[in-house]
């Protein structure tokens, strides 16, 4: 692993930053589609959040964006289970609260993507 600062990346997890909160809010009423197309945005958005800060070895920052989102899940999946809630509106929105597969899906999607982009990103690289 070794630090960097990427503007490219970290002005790609902004952009997505902003699509995920325009998702959460005026998306509301899109349903699932808001919910699912978040998930995957989401996973794609912590990848560029560690490309723009660090490299790592193809495909450690795909995969670590993916167990993010999978913690995440077993997180919501293990609070349902002891019966705990998160109390604020805010936190309930970002980090979700009912556990779902196509949760799951999403952030396998997402994972995909950003596979593919690390995978663009080092062959751009390559050639120079």
């Amino acid at each position: 692993m070794r630090w960097r600062f990427d503007l490219a990346a970290a002005g790609c997890a902004l952009v997505l930053f902003v699509l995920l909160v325009l998702l959460a809010t005026a998306g509301a009423g899109l349903g699932w589609i808001r919910s699912f197309a978040g998930d995957v945005v989401a996973v794609v958005w912590v990848y560029c959040l560690l490309a723009a800060g660090v490299w790592l070895r193809p495909p450690i920052r795909p995969l670590l964006a993916l167990a993010v989102g999978l913690t995440v899940e077993a997180a919501q999946y293990v609070s349902q289970q002891a019966g705990w809630q998160v109390s604020s509106p805010v936190l309930r929105i970002v980090l979700g609260s009912t556990p779902d597969l196509l949760d799951v899906v999403a952030y396998l999607i997402g994972f995909v993507l950003a596979c593919a982009v690390e995978r663009r990103d080092n062959v751009r690289a390559a050639r120079g």
